[in-house]
């Protein structure tokens, strides 16, 4: 249990693997956040309320170099940069105080990495505890041996002139020497996203699929169900389903054994909720032990306010799983029996349910369309349309056709059917349709996971050649076929048309990358 191996030295206190009613304590003390009515531990980060894809990094080094997906997703930074940027942090480390965590990314002890984050702050280091896998023999913690750590200092900022950074912000990250640096941001999704960025890179080379998705099962490990989507598509929503048990809420691998959580916790988007709409998400909130970021706080009655978008409206909810009624105690399901795409449709266009052929849920696996949803970037004010590959783009290391080509081995192995669900607008677009209610969604999924969606009569939407069903339990049906949602349907057409050209313009990119065949799974025009 020492640090110098990593070269910090000289700091005041290490405060090893403290407990969450501890580190509650430390928070309070030295500031960090408040205790809410019924417990739950209140802090705000400030002005980075969301992610900062521009300003994350990996390091161009040997071991990796050939391996990753260059470009706007994987910006490069040179070893030096990155000696200098550490060098520096190291310094400001200096005289501080500093929380470790040691942890798990992923349940399968077969496949999970051990982990070390080390914290500037208490809140940071109660969050680590709440999202990763804990190592529940304490007796063991003071002989972890950590694949990667991180190192997190939100109040160190970089020189970018000094330090090769796009701002005084940054995210990096040395596959070679298992190590990441944070600072300039206390959005603590930074610390989880890179968890999910390393896993992104090491599983597919072992033949494992690593997703950005939800995972539940029925009755049965059997009946696994796969959610994929971004942030603010639903699919930890969806996925809380009081009649499935929960796998977890937001990244998982698919090996030859099934699926497993890569982490102990869920990090919901907690904005407008309510006991009615989300009932085990909101009682979850509601505990001592959850770690909300960025909710509103009276302050004299100690009580949050979810409708509150004053700071932002990316408001977060962090949350042991086991807080959820019913949640796998081992992280673990069987092969997807269904595999559902979470799509926020901001043009109003796609159906609310549609069934994919094999080619058509890789065309739309890579395509990963959706609406960048507001507060969950920085700058992103209302939806906008967009296309995030495998829908994880920000998280990926390989190329896409990496993890393409896994998802359609392990769809051929298992006959696990693909579904294209739409939570965005029906009747019009953004501005004039309204938001897909989520009681019908709600029964689109059930219909899903119970079979009998599989069962209905289809027919082919004209622009995008989807099999729509003619009908679905507890669901009007005039809501199935979006045309005939829209007042105007020419209008429609319109709109259908400059999407279907959208996704043909977005896939073109892959040229040579994919099969020339497969975008003929796509939008006809």
């Amino acid at each position: 249990m020492d640090l110098k191996h990593l070269g910090i030295r000289n700091v005041r206190e290490v405060y090893w693997n403290l407990t969450t009613p501890a580190l509650y304590e430390a928070a309070i003390r030295r500031y960090e956040g408040m205790v809410s009515h019924l417990g739950p531990l209140v802090f705000r980060t400030g002005e980075h309320t969301g992610r900062l894809p521009k300003d994350k990094f990996l390091v161009q080094e040997a071991s990796s170099r050939e391996k990753v997906w260059w470009g706007a997703v994987n910006q490069p930074m040179s070893e030096e940069s990155f000696e200098q940027l550490r060098r520096r942090l190291l310094a400001y480390l200096q005289g501080k105080d500093l929380f470790v965590q040691d942890c798990y990314g992923g349940w399968d002890p077969q496949y999970r990495i051990p982990l070390r984050i080390i914290t500037e702050r208490a809140v940071h280091s109660l969050f680590a505890r709440t999202l990763f896998v804990p190592e529940k023999d304490r007796a063991k913690l003071p002989h972890a041996k950590p694949a990667f750590t991180i190192l997190h200092a939100p109040d160190f900022h970089a020189e970018p002139g000094m330090d090769g950074t796009r701002s005084e912000a940054f995210i990096t990250i040395h596959l070679g020497k298992g190590l990441v640096l944070i600072g300039g941001t206390a959005y603590a999704g930074e610390i989880k996203k890179s968890v999910f960025t390393i896993l992104n890179y090491l599983l597919p080379l072992q033949g494992i699929l690593s997703m950005h998705c939800a995972a539940n099962f029925g009755t049965g490990l059997e009946d696994t169900a796969l959610f994929f989507g971004l942030s603010g598509t639903g699919k930890t929503t969806l996925s809380a389903d009081p009649h499935r048990t929960l796998i977890g809420d937001d990244e998982h691998g698919w090996t030859d054994s099934g699926v497993f959580n890569f982490e102990g916790g869920c990090y919901a988007k907690v904005i407008h909720l309510s006991a009615k709409g989300e009932p085990e998400i909101y009682a979850a909130s509601h505990r001592f032990g959850a770690l909300l970021e960025n909710v509103s706080l009276d302050v004299d009655t100690r009580r949050v306010d979810f409708e509150d978008e004053s700071l932002t409206e990316n408001t977060r909810s962090a949350y042991p799983v086991h807080f959820l009624p019913r949640a796998a105690k081992d992280g673990m399901g069987g092969h997807p029996k269904n595999v559902v795409f979470l799509t926020c449709d901001a043009f109003g266009v796609l159906p609310p349910v549609s069934r994919l052929t094999e080619d058509q849920a890789i065309f739309h696996f890579l395509s990963g369309y959706t609406a960048k949803v507001a507060g969950t970037e920085a700058g992103v004010r209302c939806p906008e349309a967009t296309f995030s590959t495998c829908f994880g783009a920000p998280f990926l290391v390989h190329p896409p056709k990496v993890y393409a080509e896994l998802l359609k081995k392990k769809l051929v192995a298992h006959g696990s059917c693909v579904w294209l669900v739409n939570t965005g607008w029906s009747g019009g677009p953004y501005g004039e349709g309204n938001r897909m209610p989520l009681a019908a969604t709600r029964a689109i999924v059930r219909a899903i996971c119970h079979g009998s969606l599989a069962k209905a009569d289809f027919v082919e939407e004209p622009f995008f050649g989807l099999q729509v069903p003619r009908a679905c339990p507890d669901l009007d049906a005039a809501m199935l076929l979006p045309q005939s949602t829209w007042k105007d349907p020419q209008h429609y057409g319109r709109q259908a048309r400059k999407l279907a050209a959208l996704f043909q313009e977005n896939f073109a990119r892959f040229g040579s990358d994919v099969p020339g065949d497969l975008a003929k799974a796509g939008p006809r025009g």
